[in-house]
């Protein structure tokens, strides 16, 4: 199976899983990248050195974060092509992602979240932002939650 079918079914795949908009727009990123490099060759004829060599010289340009995403990728999708039987071994099944340091997280001055509120013009709008100012949601939770699971009684 070439390159570019096995991501076509992977993202079929991972949609009907559930993977976010913004995942599956990143994997589609990293899939292009890699059809790119090794061209839509058969995804069973890569070795575990070849894959090693492409992390090699992507390592070179990227942050450790961008790099780690990339191997979290490519784990994934040789995983899942291990697993559904398209290819006899998993190449990527020894790859490890890099160190990193912890993130420190930044956080908005005073000044910057009255910025924030003040443009908020629609009471949705700022309804929204003190709720995911509040809580630490963020859209993509907001746009899951069921109001029915909500104990309006316990408030």
């Amino acid at each position: 199976m070439l390159l570019a079918k096995a991501w076509e079914l992977y993202e079929s795949d991972k949609r009907i899983e559930g993977f976010s908009p913004q995942t599956l727009k990143a994997y589609r990123l990293q899939s292009k990248l890699l059809i790119q490099h090794f061209n839509d060759v058969e995804i069973g004829s890569l070795t575990t050195d070849q894959l090693k060599r492409y992390l090699a010289k992507s390592s070179e340009h990227l942050k450790p974060s961008s790099l780690a995403h990339r191997i979290r990728f490519i784990k994934s999708i040789f995983r899942w092509s291990h697993e559904e039987g398209h290819i006899p071994k998993n190449p990527a099944a020894k790859i490890k992602e890099p160190k990193q340091g912890k993130r420190i997280p930044k956080f908005l001055t005073d000044r910057e979240i009255e910025h924030l509120r003040e443009a908020c013009f629609t009471p949705l709008e700022k309804a929204l932002f003190e709720f995911m100012f509040s809580t630490g949601c963020r859209i993509g939770e907001i746009v899951s939650l069921d109001k029915n699971l909500i104990n309006w009684s316990n408030r």
